[in-house]
């Protein structure tokens, strides 16, 4: 894919000693008789104002390397770069460098005559070189290290006169986060010697805490400080020598092509080392070390090729399709940006040949199922492209089918059989059976199922094949046979006439659309499906139940002397005595009552007694509701009501003589007796001289013997009396008599 790249990490400035180092590569040409000519590549970020600049005067310094490990200095050669150039990256205009983004490569070189040669001694030849940019993300403290350029002259190479490896590339100024890398890391050896390539460390040296102090301290350490030199400490996790940029997948070279692949998922700048190993014949001759900065960035799409279908899934470039028989298949162009894109092609290949389209969008008639692949191309034979992968795969068709069986004439269990078939390789895995709304089978093939009901059921099947493809049918099922038992059930087989019956009717299957008929043994029928009817006549009935199915299967039961109606209860009952009164409270009950069981006695409607039999005397007088209810062995009842009068009756004596005399003995004259319910009471006293002499209207004020019982003595001798009064039921008393007074 082409990136307009937006680079998202910002390129700090400091001090004229610090951030500019972002990597080198020393090699060398042997020239004959001990002759060499080195050289060495180094780059600077040149996008602050403030960094420094590739060094004049730059101290290489050579050292002999000693059979104890000790290293002679031979010299210092002090160089100034021959070449100094902007690295830009490679014309294209799908791609558009930031403008804070600058890469300069300096070239020293020189050369040098070895007056031992070929020696058995290695000879190093290193430059030292503060510092490295703050914001590298995966070596420690970076602002406060710097690097070492070093290469090793091996005795195996001397014997040999060799030429080292040089790499063939820079490396790409700015990597995409989240982007494939692809990068051909790769060298050239003139003499075609195996080239052995791997991640390593880089080295430091020059400028260690930030370029303060002397010698190895210092800037640029003169001379360089010999080996071995100390290796950078990586952020660890997750960053290391061998896994210097992570990714997802990890970032990795390929130690026979030295391709650098993987996708970085991380922004930020990354110093990684790659060293590549020169063998001739099993033998090593040399390591050559290049150390760079690389610089992951957010990146922007050019152009796009994007493209949508129902179903489709991607995955990086390539797009992934898999479908259920849809042979013509629509794909959308969601490619972008539109005004980058000048013309578009599709090309699918169909059975060994390629058809193209040449549309924005392309619908696609693939001929049968099968795998098919094809490609969205922008801008075809232009340098600004992109292209987007297809690969098709069409599942062949699954056709839902089944049938059903039953005896169409007797009630039982229905048989479903799938007919249902994938029109090429493959095979059903899943049914879902909806045989009815509520019910559902997801584990048999060929389910049975017995219905309660008759009817039309809509039965669905939904089969499923080991891609997930689906299908489905919906068939009517009719179901109408008549039961293969006629089950009845009425509420009550023996009551007592007249009868009330519910006979519910619980065959199965049937409905209303069938055809019912009754006999109830009386004579009488009825064609509801579940009946009510009242019988009024004693007896044992047959009960018959005729059912013929809308297809006219038929099917009949008699359950005989099913419904046995009996004689109800009469309730009958005597009392004595038949007028009691206040004086005669209590009532004797006989029971006369025919077929009863039980007895239940109410009077005023409280129950007084369960029993045949009892006596009940009554608390007040009046008329008084007995109500008797009896219930027949079969729970029939039948209820008798008669109304029982209780008289009041009343009394009333007077006195015939009395003693006033104060001696608190017979000192009144007051009439007694039973007088509850007594009203317009009067009694009036005359002397024999046809007097009054008293007189009241209240039952209970005696007289004192005083006339008008206030202070005046009455004479003693003979009084007459004379009393009124109304009974409790309006009946008129009268009473007259005669009263001594004696004094």
């Amino acid at each position: 894919m082409k990136y307009l790249c937006l680079l998202a990490i910002l390129l700090l400035s400091a001090p004229a000693y610090s951030l500019h180092i972002i990597g080198g590569v020393f090699s060398y040409e042997c020239n004959g008789g001990g002759n060499y000519t080195f050289t060495l590549k180094m780059y600077r970020d040149c996008s602050a104002a403030g960094g420094a600049n590739f060094d004049n005067n730059a101290p290489f310094s050579i050292y002999k390397q000693g059979a104890n490990g000790t290293y002679t200095l031979l010299t210092t050669i002090l160089r100034s770069p021959q070449v100094i150039e902007n690295l830009d990256p490679a014309d294209n205009p799908c791609a558009t460098i930031p403008p804070n983004v600058c890469v300069q490569e300096g070239i020293y070189s020189f050369n040098y005559q070895f007056a031992d040669w070929p020696s058995t001694s290695s000879y190093h030849i290193s430059y030292q070189r503060c510092c490295r940019n703050a914001s590298i993300s995966n070596i420690e403290t970076p602002s406060e290290v710097g690097a070492t350029f070093t290469v090793e002259l091996t005795p195996a190479s001397q014997a040999l006169c060799n030429n080292s490896p040089t790499f063939n590339a820079f490396p790409p100024i700015v990597i995409c986060v989240n982007e494939p890398l692809v990068f051909d890391h790769s060298a050239t050896d003139a003499e075609g010697d195996q080239l052995v390539y791997e991640f390593c460390s880089p080295l430091l040296g020059g400028g260690q805490g930030g370029g303060g102090g002397g010698g190895c301290n210092a800037v640029s350490p003169n001379p360089a400080c010999p080996p071995p030199y100390t290796e950078a400490s990586f952020v660890n996790p997750p960053y290391s020598p061998l896994n210097p940029m992570g990714g997802s997948p990890q970032v990795s070279i390929n130690p026979l092509t030295g391709m650098l692949t993987g996708t970085p998922n991380v922004q930020g700048q990354f110093v990684v080392a790659i060293c590549v190993k020169e063998y001739r014949n099993g033998q090593l001759l040399s390591i050559i070390r290049r150390d760079f900065q690389f610089n992951v960035a957010v990146c922007q799409q050019l152009v796009n090729a994007q493209l949508n279908t129902p179903g489709l899934v991607s995955i990086g470039p390539d797009y992934f399709l898999k479908t259920c028989y849809d042979l013509e298949i629509p794909f959308q162009n969601l490619s972008t940006n539109n005004s980058f894109v000048d013309s578009v092609q599709w090309e699918f290949d169909i059975n060994g040949n390629t058809e193209f389209y040449n549309s924005w969008d392309a619908t696609v008639n693939f001929p049968a199922a099968g795998q098919y692949e094809g490609r969205l191309v922008l801008n075809p034979g232009s340098l600004c492209n992109d292209t987007a992968n297809i690969f098709v795969e069409i599942y062949p068709d699954i056709v839902a089918n089944f049938g059903y069986d039953y005896d169409t004439c007797f009630a039982g269990p229905v048989s479903f059989i799938d007919y249902s078939a994938i029109l090429g390789a493959g095979q059903i895995s899943k049914w879902r059976w909806e045989l009815e709304p509520a019910t559902i089978d997801t584990v048999q093939r060929n389910p049975v199922h017995v219905y309660d009901m008759p009817g039309t059921t809509f039965v669905k099947l939904e089969v499923e094949d080991e891609h997930g493809c689906k299908d489905d049918t919906t068939r009517a099922v009719v179901y109408q046979p008549v039961p293969s038992i006629i089950l009845v059930k009425p509420n009550d087989t023996i009551s007592c006439a007249p009868a009330t019956v519910f006979f519910n009717n619980q065959s199965s299957p049937i409905d209303t659309n069938y055809d019912i008929l009754w006999s109830f043994g009386d004579g009488e029928q009825s064609t509801d499906l579940s009946p009510t009817h009242i019988y009024r006549d004693t007896g044992t009935f047959d009960v018959r139940l005729e059912i013929t199915s809308p297809i006219g299967c038929y099917t009949d039961t008699t359950f005989s002397q099913l419904v046995r109606i009996l004689s109800p209860p009469v309730a009958n009952f005597n009392f004595d005595p038949t007028n009691p009164d206040n004086f005669n409270p209590e009532v004797n009950f006989i029971n006369k009552s025919i077929d009863a069981k039980y007895s239940d006695w109410y009077v005023d409607g409280q129950l007084v007694a369960q029993m045949n039999d009892f006596a009940y005397t009554f608390p007040d007088t009046g008329r008084h509701e007995v109500k008797l209810i009896v219930v027949h062995p079969e729970k029939c009842l039948d209820t008798l009501i008669r109304y029982i009068d209780v008289t009041p009756k009343v009394t009333y004596f007077m006195p015939n003589a009395f003693t006033p005399n104060e001696d608190s003995v017979n000192d009144l004259f007051v009439g007694t007796g039973v007088t509850r319910g007594v009203t317009d009471f009067n009694l009036a006293i005359w002397d024999r001289y046809g007097q009054k002499v008293f007189e009241t209207n209240k039952i209970d004020e005696p007289w004192n013997g005083q006339v008008g019982n206030n202070g005046k003595l009455a004479l003693a001798g003979l009084y007459v009396c004379v009393v009124s009064f109304t009974g409790p039921r309006g009946e008129p008393f009268n009473y007259r008599g005669y009263a001594t007074l004696v004094r």
